[in-house]
């Protein structure tokens, strides 16, 4: 029995502590949003934030995110608000067939919230996501965006 809290929620699940966070998600909690792409932590669909950082989760063990705070897709908007992020990615039309993007998206949450105003370069090397689509570019430009409208939110709100 493994105590999580994802998504501000805790939840309690009865399986085995090396299942991958990713089935637990997925399998036992319904929580599709988070995809299965290659299950060796290389392409990043099951991308998931651990105590805010960006974490593979086909292949992190269950009993490793017990008394972590987990934030998955499906708890990032807000009120039914959606992110800066969740606004730029449909302001720049990023998705193409759409299944790496629940990664993409907590990636690119995850390194606005360690990195405010990030340079190309910083977005090359921390968004590791693979996009078979390649819409890279379309990303870059989106994450800016977010960090704009990010800063223009924190300016309002004082």
């Amino acid at each position: 029995m493994a105590e999580l809290k994802i998504n501000g929620k805790s939840i309690n699940v009865d399986v085995e502590g090396g299942m991958p966070l990713l089935w637990v998600l997925r399998d036992e909690l319904d929580m599709t949003g988070t995809k299965y792409g290659c299950g060796v932590s290389s392409c990043g669909a099951c991308t998931v934030m651990i105590d805010g950082v960006a974490t593979k989760s086909c292949t992190f063990p269950v009993a490793s995110a017990a008394g972590k705070e987990i934030t998955t897709i499906e708890g990032i908007a807000k009120q039914g608000q959606l992110t800066a992020v969740q606004r730029a990615w449909i302001e720049h039309q990023v998705p193409q067939c759409g299944y790496c993007q629940s990664g993409m998206i907590m990636a690119a949450e995850a390194l606005l919230d360690q990195n405010p105003e990030p340079t190309d370069m910083d977005i090359d090397e921390s968004m590791t996501n693979i996009c078979r689509c390649g819409t890279y570019q379309r990303v870059r430009q989106a994450i800016h965006s977010a960090a704009k409208l990010r800063a223009n939110e924190a300016e309002l709100l004082g």
